[in-house]
């Protein structure tokens, strides 16, 4: 009599295929994270804590009877703040981004024409080809080099 003992392993670890799982769920987290929301928090935070420590200025002049109402007075601002800056920070952040990101793209565009002009200088040829493509096209971005 003849039995065939059948046992499927596993082609795969559990724990590989989590820690490739974790992986991949952190890229995904990664690819959707907004720099500019960060930055909006990190300074809504910064404006409220501004604004509680001129709250809590305020606050500490007052009597010791009048503690619940200061405490009341110092959250109200916290909230307020959080709720009225929010938009007006995002949109700060937003603005420093792309600026940000307008300055880096010009200094990499001008490192850029530096490089040119360098090897137009060095090479009759380059310098040739440039003349040529400022006088086929209105391009007054060359002009200024000769």
């Amino acid at each position: 009599m003849t039995s065939f003992a059948r046992v499927d392993y596993p082609t795969q670890h559990p724990g590989v295929v989590r820690a490739e799982q974790t992986v991949a769920a952190v890229r995904d987290a990664a690819a959707r994270f907004d720099g500019a929301r960060a930055s909006a928090t990190l300074l809504l935070a910064a404006i409220v804590a501004a604004l509680l420590v001129v709250a809590n200025q305020v606050v500490e002049t007052w009597t010791e009877g009048h503690l619940l109402a200061a405490w009341i007075v110092l959250w109200t601002v916290a909230f307020a703040g959080l709720a009225l800056l929010a938009a007006p920070a995002r949109g700060a952040a937003r603005g420093l981004g792309a600026a940000l990101l307008r300055a880096r793209q010009a200094r990499r565009e001008a490192a850029a024409d530096r490089a040119l002009m360098a090897l137009a200088i060095a090479d009759p040829r380059v310098m040739a080809d440039l003349r040529v493509a400022a006088t086929r096209q209105d391009s007054r971005d060359l002009r200024w080099y000769f």
